[in-house]
């Protein structure tokens, strides 16, 4: 499908998808979760990393209010699980996603940022998590994704008080992974998939789906997981070569 709030450009082997709607913030429509889905499901197999990046001074400033219908609870719960299925895409599709992070990320869009694998933030950025002043709560898989950044008691606290995280502090509270200047996040995004992207694709694609995985084990599981994982990464055909031509370079002559 094609929708006029997202844009895809692909440069050699990463992808850039732009959240543009601009003028609301790059507010999270029913339209563009879809749009997302589908550009994360239809990746083209040359696409070896991605970024996200948001349009105008904001990221993205979360659910749009103004689709928020009289839903009943399995209404409710129906659409939780359209943005899960969605943002799953991201954090467990094809290739590794690095957001590019400036001015609001906030509710939808701090869920939308907290799927993806690596994030830059500006010093513009701002994080906040209002559904508890508005009576709702995430939906968008926050509450399990977030307090693995930052623990639950800080989401808790975000989502009672209405506070919000700076970007300094957002970085020392482990938001974001990088801290750049103001209005660079997006060429530091694209740096950073441009590297990613020249990983072994069994290797990225262990990171993003076994690494995850193995946290959440006993140490027992983890390990026994982990053995599996690195005996199959090794054995790949490219493993092989890149090792062989580390020891050759590296090799006396």
């Amino acid at each position: 499908m094609t929708n006029p709030d997202l844009h895809l450009d692909i440069r050699d082997e990463v992808a850039i998808v732009r959240l543009t709607r601009g003028a609301k913030r790059n507010a999270l429509s029913d339209g563009l979760i879809l749009a997302l889905r589908d550009t994360f499901e239809k990746l083209p197999g040359t696409v070896r990393a991605a970024v996200i990046d948001g349009e105008g001074p904001h990221f993205c400033a979360g659910l749009d209010l103004s689709e928020l219908k009289e839903r009943d609870a399995g209404q409710g719960m129906q659409h939780s699980r359209l943005w899960h299925g969605a943002l799953d895409l991201i954090q467990h599709g094809p290739v590794p996603v690095i957001a590019a992070l400036h001015g609001a990320v906030v509710g939808g869009g701090l869920e939308l940022a907290s799927a993806c694998h690596i994030r830059v933030a500006d010093r513009s950025t701002f994080y906040a998590l209002p559904e508890g002043s508005r009576g709702i709560f995430v939906g968008g898989g926050g509450s399990v994704r977030i307090p693995k950044l930052i623990g639950v008691a800080r989401m808790t606290d975000m989502m009672m008080t209405g506070r919000v995280y700076n970007a300094e502090d957002g970085e020392r509270a482990n938001f974001a992974q990088y801290l750049v200047d103001e209005g660079t996040a997006f060429d530091k995004a694209f740096e950073l998939a441009q590297r990613v992207a020249t990983n072994a694709p069994l290797t990225n694609y262990a990171l993003m789906h076994a690494l995850p995985r193995i946290a959440e084990q006993s140490a027992d599981h983890g390990f026994f997981t982990e053995a599996l994982i690195s005996g199959i990464t090794q054995a790949a055909p490219e493993a092989k070569q890149r090792v062989r031509d580390f020891l050759e370079a590296a090799a006396p002559r």
